[in-house]
């Protein structure tokens, strides 16, 4: 591989900076320049998991006597530091994922201040409540943190998941073990180094390394009370029957297949670039909330897939860090390849129109990287194998349809039901549909991404669990306990 600048960064445990117990390092590249070194980080196993979660059980029996409000005060003061640092953290996840500097990698570093000020703010809200039972009896209930939480992220959006998983788990009293993406793991020890400064040793503690080598031990330590995990369903699954082996709570926010549903009425310029808003090209369709699936009615399909394709070309791909860009590169080569195969598949179905992209130019600029153009597809039906698996890169797939029952009927014909999209000017038809579909998230008129206050998860295959609220704060960190007080003496 090819080096440029190479940092050497290591790994938080106990509020100490370490490297792995058995002294190796990874490289971690840049996805833009293939083959170029940026950083080295430690290679931690299970001694290291060991490690860090016996220091999160030591530090629990102080952090949870810590008042909730100050707490949250803690949180704050992590979101002034990061907002401090804005500037240099966005240009870490830019370079780290190769998501575009001026479309994504601010829009992250902005949302992780948010979402820390968020829980701060609500950390005095873990309430419970009395019960009524007669006159001789005073019951009530509490809320209680878990202990260690082991949290698991992926690469797609690394510091704001990683903020997902350590900002409710502390304002509920919790302490956390975060194993970072070994993709992307850069940017979450920026963050780790702030919150270093601020909590007490062993509140949180980040690992690097490899799902077999850490993410595994992490999940199967015995004195992990919680799991949260972010990632693919497959490895979804992995984790959740390592929880079931201890019974241990579990939350998991897992992949996506979502569909977008175009009424007759939704044909405007409005409307396109919030599809492509909802596809999430300028992420390089490396979301799992992605509306990879267009169902498209066929009175305004022509009409529609011309716009569609004149606004997507406008789309520039190229270096993340040039804020003229759109769309950065895909993460990985494996990533890039498992993308790419999915492409040349559709070019070479009998069933499926090639209207926009493709592979990849052998030449050029856009060959120093893991650089895919947006890609668009039409089909007759989605019985398709690239209408039905998550594909985590910039490939869109156009259906037709002329019966509402049937298109929602399609639109569940899913193993996924993570998110959904409807674009129509008639709210009570956009209403009667959203209550229809089979998907834990559905927006109407609108593309954007989530929004921190309001409950995000998944039905079905995309997951156990709500992240982003103060409900979600409650339900996933922290467990119920009834008391009952007999005043008859």
């Amino acid at each position: 591989m090819k080096t440029e600048t190479i940092t050497r960064e290591l790994m938080l445990i106990n509020g100490k900076w370490t490297e792995a117990a058995g002294k190796e390092f990874f490289q971690i590249e840049n996805p833009a320049k293939r083959g170029t070194v940026i950083a080295e980080v430690p290679r931690a196993t299970a001694e290291d998991v060991d490690n860090a979660v016996q220091a999160a059980n030591e530090a629990f029996d102080s952090w949870r006597k810590v008042p909730a409000r100050e707490r949250g005060r803690m949180l704050w003061k992590i979101a002034d530091a990061v907002d401090a640092q804005f500037e240099e953290l966005a240009r870490t996840i830019a370079t780290e994922t190769g998501n575009a500097l001026k479309t994504q990698a601010k829009g992250e570093a902005k949302g992780v201040v948010d979402v820390i000020r968020y829980f701060g703010g609500v950390a005095g809200e873990l309430k419970g409540e009395t019960l009524p039972v007669d006159n001789q009896l005073f019951a009530y209930t509490q809320r209680e943190p878990y202990g260690v939480i082991g949290g698991i992220i992926p690469w797609n959006a690394p510091v704001q998941l990683a903020a997902l998983k350590i900002a409710p788990a502390l304002a509920a009293g919790n302490t956390i073990v975060l194993k970072a993406a070994e993709d992307a793991p850069l940017g979450v020890l920026k963050l780790a180094k702030i919150c270093a400064d601020i909590l007490p040793p062993g509140v949180v503690n980040i690992l690097t390394g490899f799902g077999e080598e850490c993410g595994l031990p992490l999940a199967k330590h015995p004195l992990v009370r919680k799991l949260t995990f972010t990632g693919s369903t497959q490895t979804g699954k992995i984790i959740m029957h390592e929880a079931a082996e201890r019974i241990i709570p579990i939350s998991l926010e897992l992949g996506g297949k979502s569909p977008q549903i175009v009424y007759p009425d939704a044909d405007s310029e409005k409307v396109i670039d919030n599809v492509m808003s909802a596809m999430r090209f300028a992420r390089q369709g490396q979301s799992c909330s992605a509306g990879s699936r267009l169902y498209l009615h066929k009175s305004i399909y022509d009409s529609f897939v011309e716009k569609l394709i004149a606004k997507a070309k406008l789309l520039q791909v190229g270096d993340p860090l040039d804020e003229n860009n759109d769309m950065g590169s895909i993460i990985n080569e494996k990533q890039y390849n498992k993308v790419c195969s999915y492409i040349e598949e559709g070019i070479n179905h009998p069933d499926i129109e090639l209207l926009l992209g493709g592979l990849p130019p052998a030449e050029g600029p856009l060959s120093e990287g893991y650089f895919l153009e947006p890609t668009i597809f039409a089909a007759p039906h989605d019985d398709l194998r690239l209408a039905k698996e998550e594909i985590f890169g910039p490939v869109l797939i156009v259906i037709p349809w002329d019966d509402e029952e049937e298109v929602i009927k399609m639109a569940n014909r899913s193993d996924y039901g993570l998110a959904a999209f409807i674009w129509t000017k008639d709210t009570t038809r956009a209403m009667r549909t959203a209550n229809l579909l089979e998907a834990g998230w559905v927006q109407i008129n609108r593309g954007g991404g989530m929004m921190t206050g309001h409950s995000y998860g998944g039905y079905k295959q995309s997951g156990i669990g709500r992240e982003y609220s103060l409900e979600s704060m409650i339900e996933s960190f922290t467990q119920t306990k009834s008391i009952m007080i007999d005043f008859d003496e």
